[in-house]
């Protein structure tokens, strides 16, 4: 009996292989080592494979179904209950082996290595604005132990690095100065490189027709446009944009019983990184337009600022589908004018 469907854990030397029949029974369970994982998938015959979508879980969908397999990719929390007993490699991938064949089973898009190299500059890029932040904390900290500080805010270190540059200011003394000098000149690296990454995406927004359709949504720039394209890939794996919202996590948890429904805040689930550049639009938008937008101003009269922040990002990401899926760019709903017939108000339609 040969193996129709294989369960793969991968790892980062070490791989677990189990395989079933078309009846379910076991029939492989083998462990390979990293070199021979395409060699042993090629003396296969075409079969459905499932991972779990981790680590270098894409790279290897992509070589599997170039052998002609069929891959399909699970989020390592879908595949968790179906771990009968203890955490080993084996038990996992007997998991990942059932999980895949279950019908309800929510599969991830395999992403291509384009999308892949877009989400490693914008990881780039939050990690050199981390070591930012902590270069300017570093700053901030040393010289306040010579009596020398600034307003907050990054574009205020300026001071602090021209009162480090001043020689007659004799409050610091040399041998401090040199080495704070030197994370100054860290930070101006860090400042360089983030510009040159955000110069490229920026570009890359510039020729690429669906963000320049998605930077039409107000609270979409470069950033978030290249972010949503590369993560998401084809928007139409997702029913609507509800779903969408829903998967990146800008909906609240539920602890809903019967006809009793409890809303509370939004959980962890999702992308985190889109979701944030997703609430960092919004909260721009609803600082500029909060007197211009009546929608904003009557939710805010209603909500807290933050509530109505996430909710314009959740309103944000169903723009963001409807405009990736319809091929069209965004129209802003004008004033509400008469139906006909005297039956109500009439709302110019948009991409909701």
């Amino acid at each position: 009996m040969r193996a129709t469907i294989i369960g793969l854990d991968v790892a980062k030397l070490v791989f677990q292989v189990h395989g079933v029949d078309a009846q379910g029974k076991t029939v492989l369970t083998k462990r390979l080592r990293r070199d021979g994982v395409r060699a042993f998938f090629a003396t296969l015959p075409p079969c459905l494979v499932g991972l779990e979508a981790c680590a270098s879980a894409h790279f290897w969908a992509r070589e599997l179904a170039q052998l002609g397999h069929t891959v399909r990719l699970m989020p390592p929390q879908y595949v968790k209950p179906y771990v009968k007993r203890h955490k080993n490699d084996r038990a996992d991938a007997e998991a990942i082996c059932e999980a895949v064949q279950r019908p309800s089973m929510r599969f991830v898009a395999i992403k291509t290595p384009e999308q892949q190299s877009t989400l490693v500059l914008h990881r780039v890029r939050a990690l050199l604005v981390r070591q930012r932040t902590q270069l300017i904390n570093a700053l901030r900290g040393h010289l306040a132990e010579f009596g020398i500080i600034a307003p907050q805010g990054a574009h205020k270190v300026a001071e602090l690095t021209a009162r480090l540059a001043d020689p007659g200011d004799e409050r610091i003394p040399t041998l401090a100065k040199t080495v704070l000098q030197s994370l100054v000149d860290h930070l101006r690296d860090a400042e360089r490189r983030i510009g040159e990454l955000e110069t490229q995406l920026a570009e890359q927004a510039k020729g690429d027709e669906v963000c320049r359709r998605l930077m039409t949504i107000p609270g979409i720039g470069p950033m978030v446009a290249t972010a949503l394209v590369a993560t998401v890939g084809d928007a139409k794996t997702f029913t609507s944009g509800r779903h969408l919202a829903a998967w990146l996590g800008l909906v609240p948890l539920q602890h809903s019983s019967g006809n009793t429904e409890r809303l509370g805040h939004i959980t962890k689930a999702g992308d985190g990184y889109v979701r944030q550049l997703l609430v960092h639009g919004a909260r721009a938008v609803v600082r500029w337009w909060r007197t211009t937008s009546p929608w904003l101003a009557g939710l805010l009269q209603r909500r807290p600022m933050n509530v109505v922040t996430v909710a314009l990002a959740n309103k944000t990401a169903r723009i963001a589908w409807a405009v990736m899926v319809r091929g069209e760019t965004y129209r802003r709903p004008g004033p509400a004018v008469a139906a006909p017939g005297g039956e109500g108000p009439c709302v110019p339609l948009a991409p909701v």
